[in-house]
């Protein structure tokens, strides 16, 4: 009896045990037994094209070691009309599949550092993960259309994981942020490069002007790198972290600093305003106009404002819309240069020297109002606009000698 009572309360502590371990298994989350899945993210590189990171997905088939990397970056150089498909944002990028040694060789050589953020997924959510990718590479799929802010090697990936994970993903972005534009993001990566930094804004219009939310700013591979770090899974147990171990595969010491390089436009454009300035006063003292000046500049800003045309209406790219570097560089500028090239009328010429000093002056005011954010080195080529249309608008009748001795 005694024998019996023991074994019934063996029996019930068994039991027992048993159901505590069967609860915490299930509330434990699955771990990848077949795969392991990270998020490389390698930093900026010193060309344009690498000024912003670069993000990419490893998968590590834990039986057979296999190492791969899937790249939504990459396109082909081969394609048909390459440069003017690119120009016009009709270029595919496509997904790419390499092992992950040949795509670390280019970050080792040139220095970046890189890092990797190891999934913390169950087998299943890992399965489906795998199973995107392959589906995505499969010829017919891999292509897509590129797009800077919003489809890229960055929101390829939210996309897919937000896809595959569903209601599981929490991103989980803070309360408060910071409040920055399209254009405050991508001037943290050029300005280094103040020659770049000046071609964006220049091609780039009014609508990069807005604030990105937390889930845009994703679109730099530093910050999805960020919103990893703080994503949660929730659904299938306890919530946890989406990221379970970062690792540094690259950590490269730190470049020393070269001084400021004194040839970039906030210097070159003030000295040439100065001089322009300088020209101007002259003229006037010797009542001249020197046109030789003006038909070349103006005939560059002309030149400028049919760029500006050609990526607003003949281009696909969205951020190149609604720019109002036209009011101060504006295509009729050629009409300017050659009246004052050939011998003018001066009724036709001064009307559009008034509409193109009333341009400038309005860049001025889109610029105060924060309609579009210009940059900050074109405030002296306004004032030489408005500058030198004033000069000639009311010397024009007093120099007579304009096309004779000028």
């Amino acid at each position: 009896m005694q024998i019996d009572i023991h074994k019934r309360s063996f029996r019930k502590s068994l039991l027992l045990g048993f159901s505590l371990l069967l609860g915490i298994m299930l509330t434990l989350p699955v771990t990848a037994a077949q795969y392991k899945i990270s998020l490389l993210t390698c930093d900026p590189g010193d060309e344009l094209y690498s000024t912003f990171g670069h993000s990419a997905i490893r998968i590590i088939e834990l039986e057979s070691g296999q190492d791969l990397v899937f790249n939504y970056g990459t396109f082909d150089f081969n394609t048909s009309f390459f440069y003017v498909k690119f120009i016009r944002r009709t270029l595919d990028y496509q997904l790419s599949l390499t092992t992950t040694e040949n795509f670390l060789r280019e970050y080792n050589y040139f220095k970046r550092n890189v890092r990797e953020q190891e999934l913390n997924l169950s087998a299943e959510q890992s399965e489906k993960i795998v199973a995107f990718l392959q589906r995505n590479y499969q010829p017919e799929n891999r292509k897509y259309r590129y797009d800077f802010f919003f489809d890229n090697c960055a929101t390829r990936i939210t996309d897919m994981l937000e896809t595959v994970l569903g209601q599981s993903l929490k991103w989980n972005y803070p309360i408060e942020t910071d409040h920055k534009t399209f254009r405050n993001l991508i001037d943290e990566y050029v300005y280094p490069l103040p020659w770049s930094d000046l071609g964006i804004d220049l091609a780039l219009g009014a609508v990069i002007d807005r604030e990105a939310t937390e889930a845009e700013k994703a679109f730099l591979p530093d910050y999805l790198e960020a919103s990893f770090g703080r994503a949660t899974i929730i659904g299938d147990g306890p919530e946890r972290p989406l990221v379970s171990q970062t690792n540094k595969i690259y950590d490269f010491p730190e470049s020393t600093s070269e001084g400021i390089n004194l040839i970039n436009p906030y210097v070159l454009f003030w000295l040439f305003a100065i001089l322009i300035g300088l020209l101007t006063f002259i003229g006037f003292k010797k009542k001249r106009l020197f046109k030789g000046f003006d038909i070349a500049f103006f005939s560059i800003l002309g030149l400028l404002g049919v760029l500006f045309v050609f990526l607003w209406f003949f281009t696909a790219h969205s951020q190149t819309k609604n720019n109002w570097n036209l009011f101060w560089a504006f295509p009729a500028h050629l009409y300017i240069a050659y009246l004052l090239y050939r011998r003018p009328d001066k009724a036709i010429l001064k009307t559009l020297l008034l509409g193109a000093m009333i341009l400038a002056d309005l860049a001025l005011v889109i610029w105060i109002l924060g309609f579009q954010s210009f940059h900050p080195s074109i405030l002296p080529l306004l004032l030489i606009i408005i500058l030198r249309t004033n000069f000639i608008y009311y010397n024009l009748d007093r120099f007579r000698i304009i096309n004779k001795r000028t």
